[in-house]
């Protein structure tokens, strides 16, 4: 009998119709490369996306969007546990039981929710916003995790997951919880908005024109590219700090074409960024659209799609509750009976 794989988890949230380029790049195809050497759970991580109150059918929907968009980008449920949040109920009782683990000061100091509240005012800010790091590290701590990717935003709320598995084994002995690494993908591109090619490409951008949408229409794709934003001058060089618009474009076609930006650079010397733009829009229509009809075929079949994750969350909770029970019974929570 082989070595256990050490247990992979990630999530998305909801809160969108369509994944980005930069999700697609910087998490699912690592995603897909984790389950040939990773025991891997992906969650849709539905009850987070409630902290800014969205519309309930809007929430439905997304939620398997999201789940479609996983599954088309070669997330395999026969090799990897897909499911949705909500469908476990053991990520928010686990949440309770860690939030009496947590010192007020210790939640206080995460600077997403300083940096969410500010953004959305007193009136908007609620309390589950300030308790989503619990949340998230009962997202990880009830599978046993061993690793989970991370990027630099998320890093403060895998630092208090990892403080709390330690505190649970302190406190209620060794074995409690398992203390989760953090998983540093290497060579994995950063995919700036082709708008502000300074930020990051998010969600959250102040436009939304920045950004390449999995599901969008493949002729609004190029568009969106063809008016990205680049430099003064006309060289095609990378320069992160002087020219941050055509090293984003350079940096995008190098994550999907394979060729390094080096090489990139020396192909289009003499050229025009129109040339690059142009052929870069081609590039990532061909790349994008395999994904996007998968997934609309996902969208488009709901009963299977549930049905995937009907499974899913039949697995997951078969991790949880066993994990729940260990920490209920440390804490000295009576079990409960089932009648006859």
């Amino acid at each position: 009998m082989g070595a256990m794989k050490p247990r992979v988890f990630s999530a998305m949230q909801p809160t969108s119709d369509s994944l980005h380029l930069g999700n697609y790049l910087g998490a699912l195809v690592q995603w897909v490369k984790l389950q040939d050497t990773h025991d891997a759970i992906y969650g849709v991580v539905d009850l987070h996306a409630l902290t800014v109150a969205p519309d309930p059918s809007e929430l439905e929907r997304r939620t398997r969007r999201t789940a479609a968009q996983f599954l088309a980008a070669g997330v395999d449920p026969e090799r990897s546990i897909v499911f949705v949040q909500s469908h476990v109920p053991e990520h928010a009782q686990l949440a309770w039981l860690l939030s009496t683990f947590t010192g007020m000061g210790e939640a206080g100091r995460m600077t997403q929710f300083k940096d969410k509240s500010a953004k959305v005012g007193e009136s908007g800010t609620n309390v589950g916003l300030f308790t989503y790091p619990i949340l998230m590290a009962a997202d990880i701590l009830l599978y046993d995790t061993n690793l989970v990717p991370v990027g630099e935003d998320q890093r403060q709320h895998l630092e208090l997951s990892r403080d709390l598995a330690e505190r649970l084994n302190t406190r209620l002995g060794e074995g409690s919880a398992v203390v989760p690494e953090a998983y540093i993908v290497k060579e994995t591109a950063k995919i700036y908005d082709l708008q502000e090619p300074t930020k990051k490409m998010s969600k959250s951008a102040s436009n939304g024109k920045g950004l390449i949408e999995i599901l969008e229409d493949p002729k609004k794709v190029a568009k969106a590219i063809k008016s990205a934003v680049t430099d003064t001058g006309s060289e095609i060089r990378f320069d992160r700090e002087a020219k941050p618009g055509v090293s984003s474009l350079l940096s995008i076609y190098s994550a999907i074409d394979g060729r390094s930006i080096e090489q990139l650079v020396a192909d289009y010397e003499g050229k025009m960024y129109g040339h690059l733009k142009v052929d870069l829009a081609d590039a990532v229509v061909e790349y994008l659209t395999p994904v996007r009809d998968a997934a609309m075929e996902w969208i488009g079949s709901p009963d299977r799609l549930d049905s995937v994750l009907a499974d899913g969350a039949d697995k997951a909770r078969g991790i949880a509750q066993e994990t729940l029970a260990r920490l209920y019974d440390r804490v000295g929570l009576v079990p409960a009976t089932t009648r006859r």
